[in-house]
């Protein structure tokens, strides 16, 4: 059976499917992916219950508050969310038909046209944040020991960077 994720290096080699199944840095990641799965459709079902917008369509509120004034272009909003700009296209579409998102005129290029929150996607990102915030606490920090908590959320942070930086620009 695999020892601790940090003895990784001294293990030997894998060899069947039963190592495989037990190494360490196999079950870490797998139980991080597994919360990751469970903690999102915890949070994106209370988010579409309460809100009426899936965890997606929030995620783009984000970014789009973050943005700011004029918006952003659909390439932008497709690389901070890594789809295919169809994906994109397809969810914009349906959040500026709930009244989230208008698309304007690109005040630099006036063949562009670039998202941004409409009053309504303001008021339901504040809304969203709030519900968001405390469903967090509940389900994602709650169940850690205190102590651990803002050492474990910096070391997320630090394994997101490193993700989003090995990952190639989407076209």
């Amino acid at each position: 059976m695999g020892g601790a994720v940090g003895e990784q290096d001294a293990q030997r080699e894998i060899t069947t499917a039963r190592e495989a199944a037990d190494d360490a840095l196999v079950l870490a990641f797998g139980r991080l992916q597994g919360a990751a799965n469970r903690l999102e459709y915890i949070l994106g079902r209370r988010m579409e219950e309460e809100c009426g917008i899936s965890h997606l369509m929030y995620e783009v509120l984000l970014i789009l508050g973050r943005a700011g004034e004029p918006g952003l272009s659909m390439r932008a909003i497709s690389q901070e969310q890594v789809l295919s700009t169809g994906g994109a296209t397809r969810l914009v579409d349906r959040m500026e038909a709930a009244g989230l998102v208008l698309r304007v005129t690109d005040p630099d290029d006036r063949r562009g046209r670039l998202v941004r929150l409409t009053p309504l996607g303001e008021e339901t990102a504040v809304r969203a944040s709030r519900l968001h915030v405390e469903n967090i606490k509940r389900y994602f920090l709650e169940p850690l020991p205190a102590a651990h908590r803002d050492r474990f959320a910096e070391d997320l942070r630090i394994l997101s960077h490193a993700a989003r930086d090995s990952l190639p620009l989407l076209p």
